[in-house]
């Protein structure tokens, strides 16, 4: 006979949330851009699309794709020998992320982004703690369409120069709130709050 204990009775114990701290790195920035997310285990992988768009502060015009080890997921899609899963059907669990090493999200193919994603470390959810959560970072996210790893660097080294010519033609199309130095945490964290359960 099976007590309520063991089976799913009143008295069985529903498990623990875990929580994975996640490192992203943009591939190739020099300095390096990262940021330190906290996410929960049962979130969608569409939703850690979501958040990394948010903590780069990028904008969603363009394709992605998760890579991991021969899988790949993001918008699906099946061409030739490219087969693409739907994002929105698994969850950092189903892929069993927590005991993985890494993982690849790349955006904007073309001009390409490479984000790195590792798996720090594993823990229980905190009460009244709210998921996702940006806790670390440095430096400004790559401006959308700011044409790739090369063009990104140029653009920084002309933004030491603000009077030269290259330097103003950034500086007016970046717009005045842009501080490639600057990684704000408060401004990420109020718009992964919006983006709800």
């Amino acid at each position: 006979m099976i007590s309520f204990k063991e089976g799913r009775g009143p008295g069985a114990k529903k498990a623990a949330a875990r929580v994975l701290s996640l490192r992203l790195v943009i591939t190739g920035t020099q300095p390096r851009v990262w940021r330190r997310l906290l996410v929960l285990e049962t979130m969608w992988l569409s939703r850690l699309h979501d958040s990394i768009q948010i903590a780069f502060d990028w904008f969603d015009y363009q394709t992605h794709v998760f890579a991991l080890d021969d899988l790949k997921f993001g918008n699906p899609m099946k061409r030739d020998d490219v087969i693409v899963e739907d994002d929105r059907d698994v969850t950092l669990a189903d892929l069993n992320l927590a005991h993985r090493d890494r993982m690849a999200y790349d955006y904007q193919f073309g001009e390409g982004w490479r984000v790195d994603i590792r798996v720090e470390k594993s823990a229980a959810a905190g009460k009244g703690v709210r998921y996702p959560a940006c806790v670390a970072g440095e430096r400004a996210g790559p401006p959308e369409d700011c044409g790739g790893l090369e063009a990104f660097h140029d653009m920084l080294v002309c933004l030491k120069e603000p009077a030269s010519d290259l330097g103003k033609e950034w500086l007016d199309w970046l717009g005045p709130e842009y501080e490639p130095t600057a990684c704000d945490l408060d401004k990420v964290n109020e718009a992964l709050r919006k983006l709800g359960k």
